[in-house]
């Protein structure tokens, strides 16, 4: 998330680089040259944009033709005061949009975010999260306005520059401090919390191991791609071999589903996962098993890399944990009578048709 608002606000800083050149420029050679110069440097800057990004940028052109035309005025009438309310206006116009995300419903910077990110999935832990950034950003931004509106009208010109320039930015610097220890503070606490806690290899879709997590975190709706295995139980006659979840279970409770089905623990291998899980579940040793599928299955609260073997070694079957509330054989016809009545998990009907249909 911290990365997120870094890369959304490196899309939304160029709109305030006309300003500061304006700022240098007017300090050597005078408001007409600072002009001038912020003009081609926004317009550079919208043709680059365009060219790189293949998007018109509005903040960067309001930025310009909001400089242009109240330092037009200041020139027409000889008085600097209007141009010097340019920032603070612009400012002004910036914390509203940060009161109208942190204190509605309405979350523009979000919005904005999606625009700009389209790859962004902003969860709603991470929406509370972002809202508590905004609120401190609209105070030290609101802050900073009222300052620039006072150099404005009662300090020096070097005074005024100081403030609406240099200090935006050691503003933004404060803020991403204060957010760096944040994120640091919260991923030392997550990290504590998750000492103890089975840890789960987090996988590319080729099932090649990139890192690992804790199993809250695989399913709090992150969904960080992890790999389980499914075993299938056929007997003689074709037909399939299913547990009952238990009621209390959190996903799925009182469900039909796959004969075998869980997680492959950090730094197993796909096959010991699989007879481990057999023997957890249903009692099973000593059986052969074939794998065939493998795909990217994903629900509402994790993203899992599937591994589904059967096997027809069914005699060892004998169910000894909580985990299970009873096991039976069902043939294809009565399972394809029940489909979609609820009887099911979602994701063994998804592998019955894919698999046995």
């Amino acid at each position: 998330m911290h990365s997120q608002r870094v890369q959304l606000l490196k899309k939304l800083l160029p709109g305030f680089i006309p300003l500061f050149v304006f700022i240098a420029v007017d300090e050597i050679w005078g408001i007409k040259a600072g002009l001038i110069a912020a003009l081609a440097i926004g317009s550079v800057e919208l043709a680059w944009i365009g060219i790189r990004e293949k998007r018109f940028d509005r903040f960067v052109l309001f930025d310009t033709l909001l400089l242009l035309a109240l330092g037009g005025v200041s020139i027409l009438l000889d008085n600097d005061i209007f141009f010097k309310l340019k920032p603070a206006l612009a400012e002004l116009i910036l914390c509203a949009i940060l009161a109208f995300s942190a204190f509605s419903r309405v979350n523009i910077v979000a919005l904005m975010s999606k625009r700009y990110l389209k790859e962004l999935h902003i969860q709603e832990e991470q929406m509370n999260r972002l809202r508590g950034s905004l609120r401190l950003m609209f105070f030290i931004f609101s802050a900073h306005t009222m300052l620039v509106f006072y150099a404005a009208f009662y300090l020096s010109n070097e005074a005024w520059a100081l403030i609406s320039g240099g200090l935006f930015y050691v503003l933004f610097g404060l803020v991403f401090g204060i957010e760096f220890l944040r994120q640091k503070q919260a991923k030392s606490k997550l990290q504590t919390a998750h000492d103890d806690e089975e840890l789960l290899p987090l996988v590319d879709e080729q099932g090649q191991v990139i890192g690992k997590a804790p199993r809250s975190v695989c399913h709090n709706g992150q969904k960080l791609l992890h790999p389980v295995v499914h075993l299938h139980v056929l007997n003689r006659q074709g037909a399939i071999y299913l547990q009952k979840r238990p009621a209390n279970k959190l996903v799925q409770p009182g469900k039909w589903d796959t004969a075998v089905g869980g997680h492959i623990a950090f730094g197993e291998d796909v096959q010991l996962s699989l007879k481990r899980e057999a023997w957890e579940e249903i009692g099973l040793r000593d059986f052969s098993a074939k794998l065939v599928k493998q795909y990217v299955w994903e629900s509402d609260l994790e993203r899992e890399l599937v591994f589904v073997f059967v096997t027809r070694d069914f005699q060892g079957i004998q169910l000894h944990s909580e985990e299970v509330e009873e096991g039976r054989f069902w043939t294809k016809s009565q399972i394809s009578k029940s489909l979609g009545e609820g009887v099911f998990t979602p994701n063994f009907e998804h592998e019955f048709g894919m698999l046995f249909k």
